[in-house]
């Protein structure tokens, strides 16, 4: 295998002098899906054009073949079985196409003989850690992850939460799993190094016997929208929630934080996202008397929400079983302060440079506490422009896929390194 360059000193020089040859795998890749899958395969196109990639995955299901979509790496697809191809809530939730893709990929390495062939692996999805890995028994130094999720429902939230449907109590059995399943637990023992979506994940993992654990958020932007001249009037401010309207989101809480600020008429509130809360956050509205300073709008297009974006002066997210928040990073692109819970992977995203926090109480506190976030940014217009101007910095410096693209890269270089010593 190639020499590679010490710990600490592969920058993108020398990691294009060096070209690693990395072996990854995801179920699914796919420039035209959504979600974890887009994701990653912003992630993989990008790492692509500094380092050999090789990629297994099935067919996608949507777009062009995988490798019209990844003409830069060596890229090799399975037919998966027809009756995973159920697209439906219960098949993204339980997965259990990975199964059989574990079969497919365990059966390449042994006819290809992968170890010999990279420096490292890496299984990129799922990207819930209740799945073992095919890699759990190569001579190969082989990285899980981001692995994110499992956060539980706070017990102060129960109560307005409700009932989830019985196949998302599936992640109520993991910490058993960690505990008891022998092919997770020697996945995760033999990984060389374990990346989660965020800091709270190294808690959540402890049951699992890991060697090295870092904090690795897997989302990003393409590009920094551009500079926005916003409202410079004390105690005017524009609110913007974006997300599904569910309760883990926090639009309830962040319209009953409108209700504590009858004293300043100019904050308003615009909320996108379809789903149940819609209607009961607009009946909130109306029982605290603010219906006429929120707006409610459910799905809009995306041209939309960008204009929204541009528009407003804050983004308010207080979404508390959040494990990662590409959604802010959306906001931060424009430039938009932050309000959000210090909890999960927003409380990781959003530092004293771009955005306030508050503390995750409960449904009576924590409007109180949005309520004097709101307040602050309201009347401290210095704070603001310095938020913005802090928010717009942190997606150049951490969010810009060919960023997130050398962070990768020079994990998987430590990582070899590491091997090889």
């Amino acid at each position: 295998m190639a020499e590679h360059p010490a710990a600490g000193s592969s920058g993108p020089a020398e990691l294009d002098r060096e070209r690693l040859k990395a072996l990854i795998i995801a179920p699914h890749l796919d420039s035209t899906d959504v979600g974890e899958v887009l994701v990653a395969f912003e992630l993989v196109s990008e790492m692509s054009r500094h380092a050999d990639l090789t990629i297994l995955a099935f067919e996608c299901r949507k777009g062009p073949p995988l490798a019209e979509q990844l003409p830069l790496a060596e890229v090799i697809t399975f037919r998966e079985p027809g009756w995973s191809r159920n697209s439906g809530r219960l098949n993204a939730m339980a997965k259990p196409f990975i199964f059989p893709f574990n079969r497919k990929v365990a059966r390449w390495m042994r006819r290809n003989s992968a170890a010999k062939r990279f420096d490292v692996a890496h299984q990129i999805l799922p990207a819930a850690p209740r799945y073992g890995s095919p890699f759990a028994g190569i001579d190969m130094p082989f990285i899980i992850g981001p692995v994110g999720g499992a956060l539980p429902t706070p017990d102060t939230f129960r109560g307005e939460v409700g009932s989830a449907p019985w196949f998302t109590r599936l992640r109520a059995l993991d910490d058993f799993r960690f505990r008891h399943d022998p092919w997770l637990r020697r996945t995760y023992r033999n990984a060389a190094l374990v990346l989660g979506v965020a800091p709270y994940m190294r808690e959540i993992l402890a049951p699992l016997q890991i060697r090295r654990f870092e904090p690795f958020l897997g989302i990003g932007v393409d590009d920094l929208a551009p500079a926005v001249e916003r409202h410079q009037e004390c105690d005017r401010l524009a609110l913007l929630h974006v997300g599904r309207a569910v309760r883990t989101k926090g639009l309830r809480d962040s319209v009953r934080a409108l209700a504590e600020l009858k004293d300043l008429p100019g904050v308003t509130l615009t909320s996108i996202g379809g789903g149940e809360e819609v209607e009961i956050c607009r009946r909130e509205a109306e029982r605290l008397g603010v219906a006429d300073r929120v707006r409610i709008l459910g799905h809009l297009p995306r041209r939309e929400i960008e204009a929204l974006y541009r528009e407003s002066d804050v983004f308010i997210f207080p979404s508390f079983r959040e494990s990662m928040g590409a959604v802010l990073y959306e906001a931060m692109r424009w430039g938009l302060p932050a309000i959000t819970v210090d909890c999960g992977g927003p409380g990781w995203i959003v530092d004293e440079s771009c955005g306030l926090k508050v503390e995750l109480t409960s449904p009576e506190i924590m409007p109180g506490h949005l309520a004097g976030a709101i307040r602050q940014l309201a009347r401290d217009l210095e704070l603001r422009r310095r938020l913005s101007e802090g928010a717009r910095r942190k997606i150049v410096e951490e969010a810009l896929w060919p960023v997130k693209a050398q962070q990768m890269l020079e994990l998987y270089a430590d990582v070899a390194m590491r091997a090889r010593s």
